[in-house]
């Protein structure tokens, strides 16, 4: 009769773990990259307070006061000058398209009500489709009045000096609420098909080779693209259920508007699902098991929630941060998205946003093919 318990035999399993171990490298590799990736992504890409937002200026009064708003708004940590529009509707415009963060401007008279003893207003208009990005930024604004026109205040305005002698309107476009809802329910439009449709198509085509079937599909006189078509198309029609559903609730019990055409957000939808897609069946050709493309899928998605701006500000992150940001299509989905619903944008606002995508796709669905050739040889 054997002992309840073997210290040989348990050791024996254990030196059999690590060897398994370090054979699966991949796993190993996931199992070391995740935890680093987490703490590099949290501990330096992640900020709360953004600042240096880009910020698009019209001015419209030539005169000294103005002069020193302008100056104050360039040394401002929050501000970032980056577009001097030449009107209104341009600064506008850069709002619309995500180019720019606020949209300041300085009226024609500001000068001549200042010096006459008036109030003149400074119109400051802020993008709070997301409101956390542009809450801090916003709270400067009271403590900008008080110092911007301090050394200029002199003589008979001395005594204006002491508070801000002009009035700031605040419009917080696109979410005058500060509804974080708004912000993120359209934005989980772009996790949950980054999540279902990476680690769908990657985990389906490794479970063919797991089960055998592979051999089959290699019999067959079907080429790599004919293949990747079957297999992608019914996951592109379980993505559509997936936005349908998610578009209905986020209207009828989050109250999210939807301004924009409902059949473009449908259209970058289909290619940002095609792009996911292409990212899952690359996955596979690289995976042995299917827990190695459930690893991979999980590499991919946490970059793509943590630096695309669905989570934390995106304009809060260092460049480099933002760079990695840039590549990941979840990043210009979002953006599209949340355009088209909350700003109503149409295709040429849209445009920017989608073009990176298209990209994307055509570089990862590229490689899928190369990396599925070789597979079948």
């Amino acid at each position: 009769m054997s002992a309840p318990f073997s210290w040989a035999r348990a050791i024996a399993i254990l030196m059999k773990e690590f060897i398994q171990m370090r054979r699966d490298r991949t796993t190993f590799a996931m199992m070391v990259g995740v935890p680093v990736m987490q703490l590099l992504l949290f501990g330096y890409a992640i900020n709360m307070d953004p600042k240096h937002l880009p910020t698009a200026l019209h001015v419209a009064d030539n005169g000294v006061y103005a002069r020193s708003i302008e100056a104050a708004l360039k040394n401002s940590d929050y501000f970032d000058i980056v577009r001097l529009a030449r009107t209104p509707a341009e600064a506008s415009a850069l709002l619309d398209r995500g180019d720019v963060a606020f949209s300041i401007t300085i009226p024609p008279d500001f000068t001549r009500k200042l010096v006459r003893g008036e109030r003149p207003q400074l119109l400051i208009e802020a993008d709070a489709s997301d409101p956390s990005a542009a809450s801090n930024a916003l709270a400067t604004i009271s403590t900008l009045g008080a110092t911007a026109l301090a050394h200029d205040l002199v003589g008979p305005l001395a005594a204006r000096a002491e508070q801000p002698p002009f009035d700031t309107i605040i419009q917080r476009r696109y979410n005058p609420e500060g509804i974080t809802a708004y912000n993120i329910v359209p934005g989980l439009l772009g996790v949950i098909l980054t999540m279902t449709m990476v680690m769908i198509t990657s985990v389906a085509m490794t479970r063919e080779r797991e089960r055998g079937t592979m051999e089959n599909l290699l019999a067959m006189p079907a080429k790599p693209l004919e293949v990747m078509f079957g297999k992608i198309v019914p996951f592109f029609v379980i993505g559509f259920v997936q936005v349908s559903l998610v578009l209905l609730i986020a209207h009828w019990v989050f109250g999210v508007p939807m301004l924009g055409s409902i059949a473009l957000v449908y259209a970058v939808v289909g290619i940002f699902v095609a792009a996911n897609l292409s990212v899952g069946f690359t996955f596979s050709t690289f995976a042995k098991t299917q827990l190695q493309a459930q690893q991979m899928a999980v590499f991919f998605l946490l970059p793509s929630i943590l630096l695309s701006g669905f989570a934390f500000p995106f304009r809060g992150m260092p460049e480099w941060a933002q760079w990695i940001g840039g590549v990941l299509p979840n990043t210009h989905f979002l953006r599209a998205v949340r355009g088209v619903l909350l700003k109503g944008n149409g295709l040429p606002e849209t445009w920017p946003h989608l073009w990176p995508i298209l990209i994307f796709l055509l570089v990862v669905g590229t490689l899928a093919l190369i990396r599925y050739r070789r597979t079948l040889d």
